[in-house]
């Protein structure tokens, strides 16, 4: 049976010129609304009044403390208007994608590209600029979090300083019509209609980045703009190293599953059919979307053609999934999928709202908490024991299957052409396709018009299975519509980050799997929003993030450890 591993770009439109969204394709960012309050202060005044900096008078010191933190707080006030204007931009790409009918679509991308010329003017506003330039060899001063949101709203600054307004609006325009095209070919399985403007959106892409990066090859600067800090070269050595681990795996869990068909076989009544209703699967959903830890007073659930989170700030976040009679799996992971990002983003600091330092830290690390949850929690045994009761009371015809039963169904492993239907152990192969693909496009080695081409021979060579059309190949994802070229890696990337974090929470609460089973999940809640989602931005890395969390940066055999281990067990290799 399927299992999902959807996107949100909590962050995206900050990343992406002018792509405001938070979901994939894109939805939008958190922005936020409450005044935080300025941290670092009385520490960095102590300093000063406890015999300030060598050579210069007490006076002196205090006065240019004093100036510092004026000046501070002046950018705070203009990082929170911006933090305004990305939550508008976030409801009209979940408007965009939820609710806008296709005839909209043209008033839309004026509105969006309306939209993104003003916040570009905001973003490169050169008060904003002179004050960061000014603060900057005095922000160790202002704290830990307060001298990470200087980096971060630097950083920032300096790349959408080097991008015109025309160039910003011409990117959300684009992103518009390419999302309507993408739609539209996927409908009809017709790539050729795609494929000119797919092309327009790459080479927009590669000179928005060789102008806001210069410094980084274009697709190092691609992949770190959603993971700060990692690179091309690091992902062809994780993925080598995950790629070998695998290929013996899946070929021993298919040799059994050859001698042995029934081990893939799923009860008659998990099967799927008309006895799922979908409004009856909506209502299961948001049950165990409530009792997992999604905040219904700070956000919404509703249907889309491809689920995300969105919304405007983390007291407006709004999740999507989507239901099939055939397919009610789908619905159940892709709802605790997206409630993983969402408590992400309603967990943020509330101290630094509105502020970078609040906001995700890259979207690997985003992902490792949405798939944490779908993973590590929903497709565990112990989950399964508290909800097959669940599954029960909305679908009777269930009530003979048992909870070993339910974790069977979620955990077949059977290779597929979908990636957000792809098992756990066949889906970073998904993702390593796409990350090589993209590094071909981004050389040249690859044309867009080669991508049907490639793509199929390259899911044969991996999977052992052809897209029967480009429906199910080349244009199932809707992240390069929205120029989310360098996205894909971090979904593996969270996957292994997930079962790194869920490691240790298991070793900081022994009591977790027991937890889990009796449908008490505000522990595992708890621990994730002190070591993860308060931290927002401020590590600067993930691999700080699991550092300071777990004492290692990535360490991609755990992940294997964890699938070997499992799979191992469930198929008896």
């Amino acid at each position: 049976m399927p299992r999902t591993s959807r996107s949100t770009v909590a962050m995206v439109s900050r990343v992406v010129a002018a792509v405001a969204c938070v979901g994939l394709a894109l939805p939008a960012p958190a922005a936020a609304f409450s005044l935080p309050k300025v941290a670092g202060f009385g520490g960095m005044l102590q300093r000063f009044r406890n015999g300030g900096v060598r050579g210069q008078s007490r006076t002196q010191c205090t006065a240019s403390a004093a100036d510092v933190k004026e000046k501070y707080v002046k950018v705070c006030e203009k990082l929170r208007t911006i933090s305004y204007l990305e939550g508008c931009s976030g409801l009209m790409g979940w408007d965009e994608l939820v609710m806008m009918q296709p005839g909209s679509a043209e008033s839309r991308g004026n509105q969006k590209a309306a939209l993104a010329s003003v916040l570009h003017h905001a973003k490169v506003d050169k008060d904003l600029g002179a004050m960061l330039e000014s603060i900057w060899p005095h922000r160790d001063d202002l704290g830990e979090f307060g001298s990470a949101n200087v980096r971060e709203a630097k950083k920032r600054f300096d790349q959408n300083s080097r991008m015109s307004a025309e160039l910003a609006s011409k990117a959300a325009l684009l992103e518009s019509k390419a999302y309507g095209a993408w739609v539209s070919a996927r409908e009809n399985n017709d790539y050729p209609s795609y494929a000119p403007i797919l092309g327009e959106m790459l080479a927009l892409q590669k000179e928005i980045i060789s102008l806001t990066d210069p410094g980084k090859a274009l697709y190092d600067a691609a992949v770190d703009k959603f993971d700060p800090g990692m690179s091309e070269a690091r992902l062809v050595d994780i993925f080598a190293k995950v790629k070998a681990d695998l290929a013996p795996l899946i070929k021993q869990v298919a040799a059994k599953v050859k001698a042995n068909p029934s081990l893939n076989e799923v009860k008659a009544p998990l099967r799927g059919g008309p006895d799922w209703v979908p409004s009856q699967q909506a209502a299961m959903c948001k049950e165990i979307a409530g009792a997992i830890g999604f905040d219904f007073k700070l956000g919404r659930m509703d249907v889309s053609v491809h689920p995300f989170t969105g919304g405007s700030h983390p007291t407006d976040v709004r999740i999507t999934t989507r239901y099939s009679e055939e397919n009610w799996i789908e619905g159940v992971a892709g709802t605790i999928h997206e409630c993983g990002h969402a408590m992400y983003e309603q967990g943020r600091s509330k101290e630094h709202m509105d502020l970078p330092v609040s906001e995700a830290l890259g979207m690997a690390v985003h992902e490792s908490q949405s798939l944490l949850w779908e993973r590590m929690v929903g497709q565990s045994l112990a989950f399964w024991e508290w909800a097959t009761p669940i599954v029960h009371k909305y679908f009777p015809h269930t009530k003979s299957c048992t909870a070993q039963d339910m974790y069977h169904a979620v955990n077949m492993v059977e290779p597929s052409l979908i990636r957000v239907d792809a098992d756990e152990v066949t889906y970073p192969l998904h993702v390593i396709l796409r990350f090589e693909i993209e590094r071909d496009l981004f050389s040249g080695k690859v044309s867009v018009d080669d991508l049907p081409t490639v793509w199929n021979a390259r899911m044969e060579e991996y999977l052992g299975i052809v897209p029967g059309s480009d429906k199910e190949g080349v244009l199932q994802d809707v992240h390069w519509s929205g120029g989310a070229f360098g996205y894909f890696p971090s979904y593996s990337l969270g996957a292994m980050m997930a079962t790194q974090l869920f490691d240790q929470a298991k070793e900081e609460m022994p009591s977790l799997e027991a937890d889990i089973r009796k449908g008490e999940f505000a522990p595992l809640k708890k621990w994730l929003n002190e070591k993860v989602h308060d931290k927002g931005s401020m590590p600067g890395s993930a691999d700080a993030l699991l550092e300071a969390v777990t004492n290692k940066p990535l360490d991609p055999s755990i992940f294997m450890k964890y699938l070997t281990d499992k799979y191992t067990t469930m198929y008896s290799l």
